[in-house]
């Protein structure tokens, strides 16, 4: 599809250039033409008036000498389109090319992106059919079989509701002017309102988050989102952290940047899957959990990304599988 749009795109490039370069030639040629009739038919008038010798013997064809002239002009010309012609059609291609190369990058995204979603979306779906289907082949179901299935359902439901929610926010962050929302905020704010978010979570994990050395920094940004950020660092570290560990959280200054550092002593992360951590639907299961499946659809590191890109914010993280995982946001100054 897109390489026929780009030789279509070539196409019309090539014939808005041929269009004005033709426009020029003709301007260019009937001045030249009257130009050249003029200065000959001068130069006749001039050399005869001085030397009346020659009016009997002319050295001056003015009529041929101005059909040569205009002959070698047009021959000129016809090249010179030539020249533009292939010059501007490659410039046209390589133009094409690169205006056509996002909108591509995009499609393909788009597309990628309405596979995944559609295949997250079938596995909550499927085990609803499913466990519905159970319930009304059962002849004689107990009311305790009924409020499993009902509790079953609610819980697909639930990851349903996440999923979508988490789709929202991405295609609000997409689309949303989030920059006209920044303002000066203190750092300490964010990181308080985000452990105050994830303090549930924790507690029913039996892990504890401990915040030292949290500096009162001013940022620029839209708190909303850089909350929802650290939040989504905490809420993984506590996910893929074993029970009765200890989450460490801390902030750092330098003369280039402020940095909020989240530690954990969770599974950690392979280096082959460190490098897919951000994108969206991606899993790192088998090596964050061994054998202990986590709930989760792979889209939180890609809203942490996407807020941080958004501000320019650096994410870097390193792990050491069976070790646990540090995060490093990094606010840098301007």
């Amino acid at each position: 599809m897109f390489k026929s749009a780009t030789f279509k795109l070539t196409a019309w490039y090539l014939l808005i250039v041929m269009l004005i370069s033709l426009f020029f030639s003709v301007a260019v040629y009937n001045v030249g033409t009257n130009e050249i009739a003029s200065t000959i038919r001068t130069q006749s008038e001039r050399i005869y008036s001085e030397f009346p010798v020659f009016e009997s013997n002319p050295i001056l064809h003015p009529k041929s000498d101005v059909s040569n002239g205009d002959h070698l002009l047009l021959i000129r010309l016809i090249f010179f389109n030539i020249i533009v012609l292939l010059f501007s059609g490659l410039a046209s291609y390589l133009l094409a090319i690169k205006t056509l190369e996002p909108i591509e990058e995009a499609h393909e995204h788009q597309k990628r992106f309405t596979a995944d979603v559609s295949h997250e979306l079938r596995t909550p779906l499927t085990a609803l059919k499913m466990e519905s289907e159970v319930s009304l082949l059962n002849p004689t179901p107990t009311i305790e079989d009924l409020k499993q299935t009902i509790v079953s359902n609610l819980e697909e439901v639930t990851k349903l509701e996440e999923l979508i929610n988490n789709l929202l926010r991405l295609s609000q962050l997409e689309f949303d002017e989030i920059r006209q929302n920044f303002n000066s905020i203190n750092l300490k704010t964010i990181i308080d309102d985000s452990l105050q978010q994830v303090d549930k979570i924790a507690q029913n994990k039996g892990i504890k988050i401990e915040a030292t050395k949290i500096q009162e920094v001013l940022i620029t940004g839209d708190q909303k989102s850089l909350t929802q950020m650290v939040v989504i660092i905490l809420d993984n570290a506590i996910k893929y952290s074993p029970k009765d560990s200890l989450i460490s959280v801390k902030t750092k200054q330098t003369s280039k940047s402020t940095e909020i550092e989240v530690i954990d002593q969770g599974t950690g992360i392979s280096k082959e899957d460190l490098i897919h951590i951000f994108d969206r639907f991606y899993r790192a299961d088998q090596s964050r959990t061994k054998n202990e499946h986590k709930e989760g659809f792979g889209l939180g590191l890609s809203i942490a990304k996407m807020i941080s890109d958004i501000h320019n914010i650096e994410l870097v993280i390193s792990s050491i599988p069976g070790k646990g995982t540090t995060v490093r946001i990094i606010f840098n100054k301007d």
